[in-house]
């Protein structure tokens, strides 16, 4: 999507998981993450506005709402900027349901089968997932690895392990990868 302006929104939120930056375009939520997290900020420009607009306010509702262990009867606005097949990634993801989980390579065959491939490989998906921009919003720490690890979210494993929880996902029969 273009922008009129190449000026985006921020503010902080406290999360009981760390401290968030959220950011917007004006118009919606372009950016959800954990403080220091991989890919923290990752496309802002260097024009920043610290000031509270309506869709990073509509995002602080929301996330009140999921953290205080609520199910948000609303998703923000948001914009999304990505190559075709990290939109398609994260279209995927945003239809994750509340408290399930899917596989890195269930996702991949999800997109195999809607897009009429021959293949596509679980890592790739992973790497998609990974650049999502719009932490918890689009749910990227519901996908696991296959046979359930635990891995594969850029603001850590533990946090990831946490909104699990919050959601009441049996993280007992999840297993820490060995890599993270």
């Amino acid at each position: 999507m273009l922008m009129k302006e190449n000026i985006r929104f921020t503010c902080r939120y406290a999360s009981p998981l760390g401290e968030m930056r959220l950011a917007s375009d004006g118009e919606a939520l372009t950016g959800a993450w954990f403080v220091g997290q991989k890919y923290d900020g990752a496309g802002l420009p260097d024009r920043l506005c610290e000031r509270m607009v309506a869709p990073l306010e509509e995002t602080r509702e929301w996330l009140d709402c999921y953290f205080g262990g609520g199910r948000p009867g609303f998703m923000p606005a948001v914009h999304l900027c990505g190559t075709p097949f990290r939109l398609a990634v994260w279209e995927v993801l945003r239809r994750i349901p509340y408290g399930e989980t899917v596989t890195y390579g269930g996702i991949a065959a999800e997109l195999v089968g809607r897009h009429g491939l021959s293949s596509m490989s679980a890592p790739a998906v992973g790497g998609a997932v990974g650049h999502n921009p719009v932490s918890i919003i689009i749910p990227c720490h519901r996908v696991v690895g296959a046979g359930g690890s635990l891995t594969g979210y850029a603001g850590g494993l533990e946090r990831k392990r946490c909104l699990l929880q919050l959601e009441h996902v049996v993280t007992e029969r999840l297993r820490m990868s060995a890599a993270e």
